[in-house]
């Protein structure tokens, strides 16, 4: 099973064709929103003078992305960019990452922070893992306890993924963000 990436893109927009660049953007999320897989985009200027737009989009994994850059649509939508915009940069981000990203919005905002460090991660999922698997090996253990370890483990596993997925780790990125995102020193 394939996960989630999420790609950003740096392009150089002359700031006079910014107008014709957002309907150009605009007409690319169309076509983007109908591509199976596709799970959001954002386009980020680090201000309104800015010759740098940082676009991002995410798919389901990378046989979608795949399909997506492949497909006849894309290739309209870039080719109708040329003189219009210039191509920077290209990353590529799957797994764990997500968690971390900065939100998928269009709007202007001082600088993309970047991802935290690996060991800030590190500590703020053990914040989540711990606790939640703690609580749901304590629970099994009273519930089913005659159950082979394996078996439990994989009940635990199964109950706190999502758990641990769409409310705690959401919950103590945001919560954490300051801590996450501050730069060495602060």
């Amino acid at each position: 099973m394939s996960e989630p990436i999420t790609v950003a893109i740096t392009r150089h927009v002359d700031p006079e064709r910014a107008k014709e660049v957002a309907a150009w953007a605009r007409a690319g999320e169309d076509l983007l929103r109908q591509s199976p897989g596709f799970l959001g985009n954002g386009w980020i200027r680090p201000d309104p003078d800015s010759p740098e737009w940082h676009m991002l989009f995410r798919f389901a994994d990378a046989e979608s992305l795949a399909a997506w850059e492949r497909s006849p649509e894309r290739a309209w939508w870039v080719a109708s960019a040329r003189g219009l915009v210039e191509d920077g940069t290209q990353v590529r981000r799957t797994g764990i990452e997500g968690w971390f990203d900065t939100p998928a919005s269009v709007e202007v905002i001082p600088s993309a922070p970047p991802a935290p460090p690996r060991w800030k991660q590190m500590v703020a999922i053990f914040l989540v893992f711990y606790p939640l698997s703690l609580g749901a090996n304590a629970l099994l253990g009273a519930v089913i306890p005659e159950w082979p370890l394996w078996a439990r483990a994989f009940v635990a596993v199964v109950l706190v993924t999502p758990v641990m997925t769409y409310l705690a780790m959401p919950f103590v990125t945001r919560a954490l963000r300051p801590w996450l995102q501050a730069r060495r020193g602060g």
